[in-house]
């Protein structure tokens, strides 16, 4: 959900069910590979398969292997897919070869099965489409639809990881020719890389694998025929739109270059404030509740001048400049996430309940965002758009986030139960545009990233990791009964089947559970200590962000609550005894002397980040967790590096060199003035949020789930590298 310029929406928890590549395969040497030369007047096409090989293995035309894959060998009398090759008329309605694939996913089990072909590192970059012929069998009935994926590897030669782009291809019971955009296999494109934001088709080259899915799930029909021919690659020169397309602008802001330190002087005059000096020395105050409030109060500078003066939003981001606030190096990010709104909320509440600023003026400050919000152009689904322009309005991306509306809904539920006479009707016209249902996917039970508005389709990817940043709209989404409650124990995972390679350690405890009647499968990880059911990249973000609104601390002791803890100390050993490190708390963060990228504390972690920053948001948010470890953690960030300003704490620190990122990120900022509010004031953030009847029903989601309840009792071990 973070914030590499105006749009980042790095999948951070991918998961698929349907995944070939753990199917193990014979190698063969290939010879003889078919190649097909195309006049220049016609379309560039690299032909995949068009099944006139005699070989009985059905080799493709690039030399690939190709094969049938099932998700469970165990159940091959009920699940399977069969291959052929056979003689029938084509879509021209002469003779051809054609696969004829016949499957059954008719079980009592889940079952998944389909057909692949490997593509030997085609380079896709040349071409915009994929296209084939395809027909069902009206005799033996076919399902009017399936998901077809193109994988890519990301650790060739071994091919463990693989990131995949997706496609719902339509069947009908006569030969139709299917042509699908590669723009739309969204979760094939690089975000991170500039030139991919130049021309996204860069990212489709050294395609490892096409795959047919058949999920029985999502079938029409559980068992039938289908029939595929001329599997193909095509230049078509029309592309057609793409996931880094933004939308078009309502007019200029200036006639300045954005580059220029004019552009950043003309930016910073639409703001309430600007800080004075790069850097602040000054002696803290001993006493903890002093000095945590001290940090709030800086802080809260942030909210209260960063913000656009004529339209009420919070800036992303603002960079300092190396040796004065609007010298060289400075940038000002006048552009907002729809979460920083969320977060802007809580942090006007929590500005209000540490003294800071009048109730009155916390109700104008809501009232008036609000009423900007209304001119803000929304999707059609009744959420926002991810990114807006603070000096413009103007939607900077067409993609709507899950993750974002959740924590913009988030906030408008503590705005509203903290002001409800003032505020109840205002927030409660957002808080009703939109339902939750819109991002849930009902065979997987999990919630899609997002939606690209331009291109129509749903991200390729789902947030499939449960103890990870979402489960907070989750929670919201099964309370409000736009999603049912299944999809928080039967969608995400708490831990991966041991089969996964990839993962960073074996799981433990991976035994089938029943809460509130729900079946599914648990697990854990053990590391220095510490068990716990693990996040993605062993962040403090992915971990305990959620908990500055939901109650797992007072309500899951042996779960959700006693999980955070265990990741705050799992932060605290990987930093101090094994990375030697004199600070420590990781997350997702500013990168000194770059941009942005993900940190954690890896054990952790499924995946596992990349270590070496610290980032002060790590810290505060951990304070429920290990009070005494963040105070000291924070005095010390202070004390050993010049990293902080006159709104608080910049955004990180590189320990190696004691570089530090002069930025400061709303999100960032907002994490440390919510937690505060909530480790000094009682949870008040928390309290705002449960205050509602439908989250208090929510409420037994928290109280019933144990994470390591039943589960083998095994000594601890570290992990697997």
């Amino acid at each position: 959900m973070k914030k590499i310029f105006l749009f980042l929406g790095i999948f951070l928890s991918v998961f698929h069910a349907g995944c070939s590549a753990d199917i193990p395969r014979e190698p063969e040497k290939i010879e003889n590979v078919k190649t097909q030369t195309v006049s220049p007047d016609l379309p560039k096409v690299a032909m995949v398969a068009d099944f006139e090989a005699e070989d009985p293995k059905i080799l493709n035309n690039l030399g690939g292997e190709t094969g049938d894959w099932n998700l469970n060998p165990a159940d091959a009398n009920n699940s399977y897919t069969d291959l052929k090759i056979v003689k029938m008329p084509g879509k021209d309605g002469n003779a051809s070869s054609v696969l004829r694939l016949t499957y059954s996913v008719d079980s009592d089990v889940p079952a998944q099965n389909g057909f692949w072909t490997k593509l030997k590192d085609l380079d896709g970059s040349q071409y915009d489409h994929l296209e084939f012929e395809i027909k069902g069998d009206p005799e033996e009935g076919f399902t009017e639809k399936f998901r077809l994926e193109l994988k890519k590897c990301l650790d060739a030669p071994q091919c463990l990881e693989t990131i995949q782009g997706s496609a719902v291809v339509p069947v009908t019971g006569e030969w139709s020719t299917v042509s699908i955009p590669l723009n739309k296999m969204t979760g094939l494109i690089d975000f991170a890389n500039p030139e991919c934001w130049k021309n996204p088709l860069r990212s489709y080259d050294s395609l490892d694998e096409l795959i047919i899915i058949f999920n029985d799930k999502f079938v029409t029909q559980k068992t039938g025929r289908i029939y595929l021919d001329n599997i193909r690659f095509v230049k078509t020169g029309a592309p057609g739109p793409s996931a880094v397309d933004q939308p078009h602008r309502s007019g200029e802001k200036t006639s300045l270059h954005f580059e220029s330190p004019e552009y950043q002087k003309f930016l910073a005059a639409r703001l309430r404030g600007f800080p004075s000096v790069v850097t602040v020395k000054k002696e803290s105050p001993a006493e903890e509740r002093a000095f945590l409030t001290e940090i709030a109060r800086d802080t809260w500078k942030y909210f209260d001048l960063m913000i656009d003066a004529e339209n009420h939003l919070p800036l992303d981001n603002v960079q300092l400049g190396e040796e004065e606030p609007l010298g060289k190096g400075a940038w000002i990010g006048d552009y907002t996430n729809v979460t920083n709104i969320g977060i802007y909320f809580m942090s006007v509440v929590s500005a209000y309940d540490l003294g800071f600023i009048t109730r009155e003026d916390a109700v104008s400050r809501i009232k008036a965002t609000l009423e900007v919000m209304k001119k803000m152009k929304f999707h059609s689904s009744g959420f926002p758009y991810n990114y807006y322009d603070t000096t413009l309005l103007d939607p900077t991306s067409y993609f709507v986030s899950f993750v974002d509306s959740g924590w913009l809904m988030l906030g408008l539920y503590v705005a509203k139960n903290a002001f409800p006479e003032e505020l109840s009707g205002p927030a409660a016209e957002f808080i009703k545009r939109g339902n939750f249902n819109f991002f849930y996917d009902p065979v997987e039970k999990q919630m899609y990233h997002g939606f690209y508005d331009n291109l129509g389709v749903y991200t390729d990817y789902r947030y499939g990791v449960f103890y990870a940043e979402p489960r907070a709209g989750s929670y919201l989404a099964i309370a409000r009964g736009d999603v049912p409650e299944e999809h928080w124990f039967l969608g995400p995972v708490r831990t991966f089947p041991e089969n996964y390679k990839w993962q960073s350690q074996t799981p433990k405890g991976r035994v089938e559970k029943t809460v509130l009647g729900h079946v599914y499968k648990g697990g854990y990880y053990e590391w220095n200590g510490l068990k716990y059911v693990p996040s993605w990249g062993g962040s403090s973000f992915e971990a305990l962000m959620p908990s500055v609104v939901l109650k797992e601390k007072e309500l899951a002791p042996g779960g959700l609550g006693g999980n955070n803890e265990a990741h705050a100390q799992g932060q605290i050993r990987y930093a101090l005894e094994d990375l030697k490190m004199p600070v420590w708390g990781m997350s997702p963060c500013a990168v000194p002397g770059g941009t942005y990228s993900e940190y954690g504390a890896k054990p952790m972690g499924i995946k596992g980040y990349k270590s070496g920053v610290v980032t002060p948001h790590a810290s505060a948010i951990a304070l429920e967790y290990a009070p005494k470890e963040a105070v000291s953690n924070l005095r010390k960030l202070k004390e050993l590096y010049d990293i902080y300003g006159e709104y608080g704490f910049y955004d990180a620190v590189e320990v190696a060199t004691g570089r530090v990122a002069r930025k400061y990120y709303a999100l960032d900022q907002g994490m440390i003035l919510v937690a505060i509010n909530n480790y000094l004031n009682r949870g008040a953030i928390r309290n705002r949020f449960h205050k509602n009847p439908e989250i208090q029903k929510a409420e037994k989601l928290l109280t019933a789930e144990k994470f390591f309840e039943g589960a083998p009792q095994e000594a601890a071990s570290d992990p697997k590298p």
